[in-house]
């Protein structure tokens, strides 16, 4: 239940501060229902993939916050995003965090008991389809990195 390939994986935060590269196979992709998990990210729950390979910060590191007693979890310092989980057995990366990520669909779901009750059928809700809404976010200008390695990074709206 992993992730092989052969090619470099890269990603990174937000705002670009903070990006990685990976050489060699990722894990197993989960979803954690925990409470952690589910402040740290902000959301619903965590999703992260385990780090089998050897994992390289070719600009910022992610600060840490020890979220327990021997689990540490990084984010960005500049954007706030979350990008790691550490623990005694290895590294995890969260899914949204990297540049390609249509074949890290989640595997298996982790501390199911903590999940929302409403989690399972927030799916089913309607879908919002009005057109003038989507034609109000095209004309948004963002200032979030692109999904792909940069030599020159921020292009605009960094803060520092």
């Amino acid at each position: 239940m992993s992730v092989e390939q052969e090619e470099t994986r890269t990603g990174g935060c937000q705002c670009g501060a903070v990006r990685f590269r990976i050489k060699g196979g990722l894990g197993r992709p989960s979803i954690c229902h925990c409470r952690m998990c589910q402040k740290q990210f902000g959301g619903f729950f965590g999703p992260l993939v385990t780090v089998k390979g050897e994992v390289e910060w070719p600009r910022d590191e992610p600060a840490y916050f020890q979220s327990s007693i021997n689990i540490d979890r990084g984010f960005c310092r500049q954007c706030g995003t979350p990008l790691t989980y550490r623990h005694p057995g290895g590294l995890e990366i969260a899914i949204g965090a990297f540049d390609k990520r249509d074949d890290l669909a989640p595997q298996i779901q982790v501390n199911f008991d903590a999940r929302l009750a409403w989690v399972d059928t927030i799916f089913s809700a309607p879908v919002h389809q009005d057109p003038d809404y989507y034609s109000q976010q095209e004309k948004i200008i963002s200032f979030q990195h692109p999904d792909h390695e940069t030599e020159n990074w921020p292009a605009h709206g960094m803060k520092l």
